[in-house]
């Protein structure tokens, strides 16, 4: 997680507000859920999604998210999983939905192995999302360049190649975000390399779905 400071920019980034529904894709400890549940509070809605592609990880990403939505005060969260394209099925009508550090994978072979695209995907987002809704995009990035050439490898994608796909599925980009831009990180590290973990180059956008 982030320092306060930019995780309270964030926030206002996502426009997560009191009484937002929100889905929060691939939620991995939860603790962006269990954030978003304390922001929307009672009148709004978190819903954990876990895609069925990565369901069988051996830290039980569905258990940890249905454990989570016991806890105390937790009744405004629902962890659900389902095929990736078939989150709209699982899910409710949503004000914004929050995707950290996971796009990149709708370009690797384990999501794919169903079929799904990266396409099929962000048509169900926008399917799924009110009209004037949001989709908020947080990602490892790329080298110029390189598209998806080093998602399955090094887990990074180029920020151009995310916009044009999200645009291509009918959403408007609203805003963009350098808060967490790093000049320091050389693009040719794999993110998970003890030398950059948590310290990578990222970039987050948010489209509005007119």
């Amino acid at each position: 997680m982030y320092d306060p400071s930019k995780l309270s920019e964030l926030i206002r980034f996502a426009r997560v507000d009191a009484g937002s529904t929100v889905i929060d894709v691939y939620p991995g400890d939860g603790a962006w859920t269990r954030l978003f549940s304390d922001i929307v509070g009672a009148e709004g809605r978190v819903f954990s999604f876990v895609p069925a592609e990565v369901a069988h990880f051996k830290n039980d990403p569905v258990g940890r998210m249905r454990t989570l939505a016991m806890e105390p005060g937790r009744e405004n969260t629902e962890a659900v999983s389902a095929d990736l394209v078939a989150m709209p099925e699982v899910t409710q009508q949503a004000d914004v939905l929050w995707m950290h550090l996971f796009y990149h994978d709708l370009h690797t072979a384990l999501m794919q192995a169903k079929g799904a695209t990266a396409a099929h995907f962000n048509r169900a987002v926008h399917e799924r999302l009110k009209p004037g809704g949001y989709y908020v995009i947080v990602d490892h990035a790329a080298t110029a360049g390189l598209g998806t050439g080093d998602a399955q490898s090094l887990h990074r994608i180029e920020p151009a190649f995310v916009r044009e796909e999200v645009e291509a599925a009918g959403f408007v980009l609203d805003a963009e975000s350098a808060l967490l831009a790093r000049s320091d990180d050389p693009h040719s590290i794999k993110v998970f390399d003890p030398s950059i973990k948590g310290e990578t180059d990222r970039f987050a956008y948010r489209f509005v779905k007119r």
